[in-house]
């Protein structure tokens, strides 16, 4: 299991995303179009002026189950630990472990 800390962190994390995501959007749009120089220097000093964590790829995924970070499947939002686990189980449906 995951410290809570870390946990709490991530949450966070995806808040400020959310929250920030349409201002950095229009930022980023606006960079790309054809601009001064000295427009785009104003443009990054916005862009630095956002919360670092608010950038998607300081986002890690997480298992839901334990919260670990490593071996992460994005298709079922789970830990290899705990896939394997279900997998053996038979809770995950259309899922089997192979045996050779």
């Amino acid at each position: 299991m995951a410290k809570q800390s870390m946990i709490q962190r991530e949450k966070k994390r995806e808040r400020l995303i959310a929250k920030y995501a349409e201002k950095r959007n229009r930022i980023k749009e606006t960079l790309k179009g054809k601009i001064s120089f000295n427009e785009r220097i104003e443009l990054y000093k916005k862009l630095e002026k956002l919360p670092r964590n608010s950038s998607q790829t300081r986002h890690r995924n997480r298992c839901w189950a334990t919260g670990r970070s490593r071996g992460f499947y994005k298709d079922f939002g789970l830990s290899r630990h705990v896939l394997r686990e279900l997998a053996h189980e038979g809770n995950i449906p259309g899922l089997t472990k192979s045996s050779w």
